[in-house]
């Protein structure tokens, strides 16, 4: 990551605004930082120099005089990773003093998977404006991508353009991954719009692509499925009551998976002075929806044929999925919000199609709502080839509740 050095910071302070640099008031311009923050990560000219935008000035240079405070930097850093832009890019923000006016300056760095989008519209830099871009400086976007550096998900594979989906996409994904003016003005060919939103590169469909989006994804990445079993008992010993492999197109796993959770979820009466006696669900539906979600998301699809598992015992569930901690993520720091993007392009897929939250809040909502439902917290499980987490069932339910009597093979 590229950082500037306090002289040079103080250099670009001093300059007229450019192509390298913009001047905000204070952070209540969220539309405006946005698009800046997007134009800078796409880097149209290939300058390689990071962005920057002075947080703290107005726009004829001088002062705003406001309060730069923790709040204001946390606020601002969000920004970058709250999924109105996608995919997310790097960005620092820092609290600086430059020629006694206190600034925050935020760094934005060139993205190497571009086009970025903010609210479904690509933004560049034109010397000191930001303009959204015409279809032809997306396509160049497009093409200055590197490949071979890219996420799994980003790598062209061998399939034809004919083995995703197109009407699917087209009728379901389009219109939420793009403005809707921009849809209703767009002239391109669809193969021109699938490479834009990273879906191809030339005629070939990306990996991600053909996960989310495949006619047959399994014959591309033989281990994109769920693999469900439920065990009457609590351990793999039990008689299996019920079991199933959810298949198909990404979003059709993901509404299988959510039938499949509230299939399985009992309800128990909740001590209460109420004398209709509240039910009480074994486990709240939204942790394991949101845990399940985030084991596809983060899961790895490369060199492995194996799914993700999901167990569900009488005591406990279990979701199991392949491909260790990613990133900067670790055992010490995944409680604290970090995290990171083995497959960002399905993840901004899963985003864009209502199947996740903004970025890093998964987990964090899993936990809320476990906490508030009277569970114990959730337990990992970390190796090198897999990530397992546990949820416990609520304390004081019985070992041996039978399983529902709902057939899950029969979800569709």
């Amino acid at each position: 990551m590229i950082e500037y050095a306090d002289r040079d910071l103080a250099a670009l302070f001093s300059d007229v605004q450019s192509e390298h640099m913009a001047r905000k008031r204070s952070g209540r311009d969220r539309i405006g930082i946005r698009r800046n923050i997007c134009a800078f990560a796409n880097d149209l000219w290939g300058s390689a120099k990071p962005g920057l935008i002075f947080v703290g000035m107005e726009a004829d240079h001088t002062r705003a005089g406001i309060d730069v405070d923790n709040k204001l930097l946390r606020r601002l850093a969000r920004m970058s990773s709250d999924g109105a832009i996608v995919p997310s890019p790097r960005m620092s923000v820092e609290k600086k003093v430059l020629d006694g006016c206190k600034l925050a300056v935020m760094t934005v760095q060139p993205s190497i998977d571009t086009p970025v989008r903010f609210q479904g519209r690509v933004w560049i830099k034109v010397g000191p404006t930001v303009q959204q871009a015409t279809p032809q400086e997306e396509r160049h976007l497009t093409e200055k991508r590197p490949w071979a550096n890219l996420p799994f998900d980003h790598r062209p594979s061998t399939a034809s353009i004919r083995d995703l989906d197109r009407t699917h996409i087209e009728r379901t994904y389009l219109p939420k991954a793009v403005a809707e003016e921009v849809v209703e003005h767009e002239h391109r060919a669809l193969d021109d719009q699938l490479r834009a939103l990273r879906l191809a590169t030339a005629d070939r469909p990306t990996r991600g692509a053909l996960i989310a989006f495949g006619n047959d994804p399994l014959y591309w990445s033989p281990g994109a499925y769920v693999q469900f079993l439920r065990r009457d008992g609590t351990s793999r010993r039990d008689p299996i009551t019920a079991q199933t492999s959810l298949k198909g197109r990404l979003d059709n796993v993901l509404r299988q998976l959510d039938q499949l959770i509230r299939i399985n979820i009992a309800a128990r009466p909740a001590i209460s002075s109420d004398p209709l006696e509240a039910r009480c669900p074994d486990y709240p539906s939204t942790a394991i929806r949101h845990l399940v979600h985030n084991a596809l998301m983060h899961r790895s699809y490369e060199y492995t044929d194996i799914p993700v598992r999901f167990c569900w015992y009488s005591d406990r569930v279990e979701i199991q999925s392949p491909g260790g901690l990613f990133g900067v993520v670790n055992s010490a720091n995944i409680d604290c919000g970090v995290t990171d993007y083995r497959n960002p392009l399905i993840a901004e897929i899963m985003q864009r199609l209502g199947f996740a939250q903004k970025v890093g809040l998964g987990l964090p909502l899993a936990r809320k709502a476990l906490e508030e439902n009277g569970n114990p917290p959730l337990e990992f499980d970390f190796s090198p080839t897999r990530v397992k987490v546990t949820l416990r069932s609520l304390p004081c339910r019985s070992s041996h509740s039978r399983a529902p009597s709902v057939v899950q093979d029969r979800v569709h």
